[in-house]
Formats: structure tokens, sequence, C-alpha cells
């Protein structure tokens, strides 16, 4: 099988874990113990899931699709029905660039100036292949962002962004949500 059973699931230590969890066997997780998934969720192949002191939490209903990266010490949050596509990266700390400081993980922290902030991701956000979202950002309920997208502010409800940085370009539609709420009365029978 190329996706971790459920005894297998439980021994890698995750905070909280749901039920239907498909996890590759050739993902890499750090810090399982600061990982909290919910319920319906795969994480595809050559995904790098790391979780800083602030940890990450998934959702329910969340894809995440092969060569993501989910790091940062910052809280890393996916809501319900969020879908990153393939080699999306997100963000929770970033090295300061200016020159003043060092950069990279190997060196001691008074020589760097690493910043870290909390990356949210709301529910019915969707991600476009190749995309980067920085630390310190919120994608409201609905977001979608196109493909190769470098994400450093906040974004707005049910629009879609693209670009870099990625900007508000369109509208999107609602119609997803009745389909949420016809998906959980199906639930309910």
């Amino acid at each position: 099988m190329s996706y971790y059973c459920d005894a297998e699931l439980k021994e890698i230590g995750f905070k909280n874990i749901g039920c239907n969890v498909l996890i590759s066997k050739k993902c890499s997780i750090y810090g399982a113990e600061r990982i909290m998934i919910g319920n319906n969720v795969r994480i595809d192949d050559f995904c790098v899931i790391s979780a800083g002191n602030d940890g990450i939490e998934i959702g329910n209903n969340v894809h995440i699709a092969v060569f993501c990266l989910l790091i940062g010490n910052g809280l890393i949050k996916l809501f319900d029905y969020c879908g990153l596509s393939s080699r999306v990266s997100v963000y929770s700390s970033t090295d300061d660039y200016s020159g003043n400081f060092l950069t990279n993980p190997t060196l001691p922290s008074q020589f760097t100036n690493v910043k870290s902030g909390e990356v949210i991701l709301e529910k019915h956000v969707i991600v476009g292949s190749g995309s980067i979202i920085l630390p310190n950002v919120t994608l409201q309920e609905g977001v979608a962002i196109g493909a190769l997208s470098l994400v450093n502010k906040n974004c707005e409800t049910f629009w879609t962004y693209l670009g870099v940085p990625a900007k508000k370009v369109i509208k999107r539609k609602q119609h997803l949500l009745e389909l949420e709420n016809d998906l959980l009365n199906l639930k309910k029978k």
C-alpha cells in the first residue's frame, strides 16, 4: 500500500488524527506531536509537513497534492474543504533577506532574524499549482489563488487572486456553499 494504514498513522504520534485519512508513505512529517488532522484528508507523495512551535491544523475534507510544503514556526491552519494543488509552498517563517543578518537554520539564532506568523486558509480555499504563501497571511473563506502566484497579503472572501504578488482579479461564485449543505444533508441520512 502506498498510504499509511490506521495503525501506522497512530504510531506516527500526531496530536490528533481523524478518520478516513490517507497520507502517502512517501510524505515526510516532522513535529507530528504538533500536527492535528481532521477527517477525510488526503496528503499525497513527496509532501513535507513540518510543524514548528505553533503547529499545523488541517480540517476535514482537505487535499494536499504532490510536492507540497507546509513549514515554519508559526501556526499553519487549513480549514475544511481546502485544497492545495501540486508544488504549493506554505511558509509560516522567513529569513531576513536585507543583508543585516545571516540566513539559514544551521546558524545560532543570535546571528539571524527569522520572522514567524500565522498562515490561515479558511473554508473552501483553493491554491493553484506552484503558488507560495508567506507568513502573516489569511486567505478568507472561498478564496482562490491562481497557479504560480505569490501571496504576501491577506485575501478577501470569495475573490480570485493571481500574480506576483497576487492581486484580486475576479469575484468567485458561492454555489459551492449550497453544495456543501447538500453534502452535509446527505451524510445525515
